[in-house]
């Protein structure tokens, strides 16, 4: 039953609300713009905050989804705590790599914070009060997602100490600094763009 809670997880992680919120309102398609990534930040870039909006309330709402039916509708042999951390890392991994877009996916953020919410939600406070700190005052989306990030498994561990959601949430983690990959050599650089600069770069 783990095994198939586990695909479920990444299947419903596969699901793009970037591609399908952007293909409803007329947007052009977030994967040909931009930074080419089918998420919340880069919807932003067509100037309709209402799409961003809703990419990032499905993106969240998926991650939230599929962790809260595991530990609610699937009881199994397996301790929930074991197959809650299996679907947590999942569902991330389906939004980065989704079959049903020939695996080119987001880059985690919003349904991270759906996982975190749906396993703890002082865990996801914590995690979101990082990301709102760091934008706040350096006005940079990627910056703040890899900050909140690395918090992340930290906040775990004084909820939890060394526990399975700690092990989740910490390869969660690293799955988010990889694929921010190309916006860690943007910091580096001091090429990262900031946020006011992808809102108006629709209008």
């Amino acid at each position: 039953m783990a095994i198939v809670l586990t695909v479920v997880a990444y299947l419903i992680g596969s699901i793009s609300f970037a591609v399908l919120v952007s293909r409803a309102m007329g947007l052009p398609d977030p994967r040909t713009f931009g930074s080419k990534n089918p998420g919340a930040t880069n919807v932003l870039r067509t100037g309709r905050k209402a799409a961003a909006a809703l990419t990032l309330l499905g993106d969240s709402a998926k991650g939230w989804l599929a962790v809260f039916l595991t530990d609610t509708l699937f009881a199994t042999a397996v301790p929930p705590v074991y197959k809650m951390s299996l679907v947590a890392v999942a569902v991330v991994v389906g939004h980065m790599y989704p079959v049903f877009y020939r695996f080119q996916g987001g880059k985690g953020v919003s349904t991270a914070l759906g996982v975190l919410l749906a396993l703890n939600g002082w865990l996801a406070a914590g995690a979101a009060a990082t990301w709102i700190i760091i934008a706040f005052f350096f006005r940079i989306s990627s910056l703040a997602a890899l900050i909140a990030a690395v918090s992340a498994p930290f906040f775990c561990f004084l909820l939890y100490g060394v526990h399975p959601y700690t092990a989740a949430v910490g390869v969660i983690a690293l799955l988010l600094i990889w694929r921010h990959k190309t916006n860690i050599r943007n910091l580096l650089a001091g090429t990262e763009g900031r946020i006011e600069e992808q809102g108006r770069a629709g209008q």
